[in-house]
């Protein structure tokens, strides 16, 4: 089906699948599904809701375009108030009758004859689409640590990106296995309530401080009564953060490490301040951000545990050391499976070829949006486009889905799918650009990598370089073809 009435199905409601309701609809497509396999809007935003979390990019970036928010009280924003946020532009925009909650994708399939995906859903519902958009984003499937004796624990035993809504910590012996991101953040708010808190870390990671200040009241207020203003601030922010590629800046990198080294400097303990002392260069690891993290661990109720985990037991954790520390609550702070992208749902391409199969040796797309045998198929945030804001890097590929689509109008054609060659060439090019990255290559391990130790997940230029590479795209490097 060619024009405005295309069929378009997108998966998730998180931030990318709000951007690509509004924006579709905008281009005058009317026929615009989105199917959430949640019962809310928000994606990550929603699922993730452990104590402390927040975004780690200034919030008036954190926007989307089309709706600036006049109002946000800090720099940085909480995950409750940026699922207000989500809510709300959804109310605001009228977005809802687009919106299928409860909905996820069980699979969807390439019909070659019919130039045409067929989608089943997890509601037993079958859909025909035109178009298919992945808005999964990145941090969609949690990872649960491979440890001897998981399932024998009798206490609480939670991941930080399933945190229930009811779980008291208040007076727990609570146990946080992990150092990364949702550790950082939720350390400093769980050791105000537990009565004992065990961080159990197997490589310790620089911790930035974070720039967060209040806006201030007046500002505030002339944000609200000049569109303009609120403009300058966040065009200001983006163009700090838009043209870095901050990994490859030797004085950043530099400047980052004198930063987390001066942080660690306020832990009183001596034992702990080196069990927190990182031995990998800045940017090794995924960035963290926190003025309280550091801190926490001069609490009296906090104890940092660098030996190995042996087993977990039904009363707690056994270290290498024989020793074992009884706890109520064990919190899996172990991160997301982040290098299967669109390939969470089992997607079927041309001549029944398997997108798992394709990817066997990690993910790769064409400017991290299409993907070889798999024609109409679009990712948001797919692989290695993660850099600067994920809602401005969402909403540059949205962007660039509808040029590639006006085009397809103009000339007619039903279905495109990226050449083979051109896929190799520019995945060529960006290996090798990302082996140019030293930090990246300096023996975390991390998830950057597919199993393959292939890095899927990072670009290693600007936002800024990825505006311009999608901006003006024509229909060269697809095959092309019609019903």
């Amino acid at each position: 089906m060619i024009g405005k009435d295309r069929r378009i199905l997108v998966i998730g409601a998180g931030p990318g699948g709000i951007i690509s309701a509004y924006q579709f609809r905008e281009a005058g497509y009317t026929d615009v599904k989105v199917l959430e396999r949640d019962g809310d809007v928000g994606g990550t935003w929603q699922r993730s809701r452990y104590p402390g979390l927040s975004c780690d990019v200034m919030i008036h970036a954190y926007s989307f375009s089309f709706n600036l928010n006049p109002s946000w009280p800090r720099s940085y924003a909480s995950q409750p108030e940026i699922l207000e946020y989500m809510r709300d532009t959804v109310d605001m925009l009228d977005l809802w009758p687009m919106i299928h909650l409860n909905t996820g994708v069980s699979s969807a399939t390439w019909n070659d004859d019919d130039a045409e995906w067929v989608v089943t859903t997890t509601t037993g519902e079958t859909l025909v689409a035109d178009i298919v958009i992945s808005a999964q984003g990145m941090f969609g499937e949690v990872k649960w640590p491979d440890i001897a004796g998981r399932d024998s624990f009798s206490g609480e035993l939670i991941h930080t990106g399933e945190w229930p809504h009811d779980l008291d910590i208040t007076g727990k012996r609570v146990a946080v296995i992990g150092g990364a991101a949702s550790a950082v953040q939720s350390i400093p708010e769980i050791a105000k309530l537990a009565d004992t808190l065990y961080s159990f870390q197997r490589s310790p990671q620089w911790v930035l401080p974070k720039e967060e200040f209040p806006i201030p009241a007046e500002q505030i207020e002339e944000f609200r009564s000049n569109p303009e203003a609120l403009q300058g601030y966040r065009d200001a922010i983006m163009n700090y953060i838009g043209p870095n590629a901050p990994f490859s800046n030797k004085e950043i990198l530099g400047g980052a490490e004198w930063a987390g080294a001066v942080a660690i400097s306020v832990i009183d303990d001596e034992k702990t301040r080196e069990g927190l002392t990182p031995h990998v260069p800045w940017g090794c690891f995924r960035p963290l951000f926190s003025n309280d993290y550091y801190p926490a661990f001069n609490r009296p109720n906090v104890e940092l545990i660098t030996d190995a985990i042996e087993r977990i037991t039904p009363n707690g954790i056994v270290t290498a050391d024989g020793v074992e520390r009884e706890v109520d609550i064990i919190v899996c702070a172990t991160g997301y499976v982040v290098d299967k992208f669109a390939s969470r749902i089992p997607f079927t391409g041309r001549n029944g070829r398997s997108l798992d199969d394709e990817w066997v040796d990690g993910p790769e797309a064409y400017l991290g949006v299409t993907t070889t045998g798999f024609p109409n198929l679009f990712m948001l945030y797919g692989p290695n486009n993660n850099a600067g804001s994920l809602i401005q890097m969402a909403e540059y590929e949205v962007g660039y889905v509808l040029e590639l689509l006006s085009q397809m109008d103009s000339d007619g054609i039903d279905w495109i799918d990226p050449r083979r060659e051109a896929m190799d060439v520019y995945n060529a090019e960006l290996q090798q650009a990302i082996a140019g990255v030293d930090v990246w290559h300096a023996g975390c391990g991390h998830y950057y990598e597919s199993p393959s130790g292939k890095i899927v997940t990072q670009y290693p230029y600007s936002m800024y370089h990825y505006r311009d590479s999608v901006a003006n795209p024509d229909l060269t490097p697809f095959e092309t073809g019609r019903k």
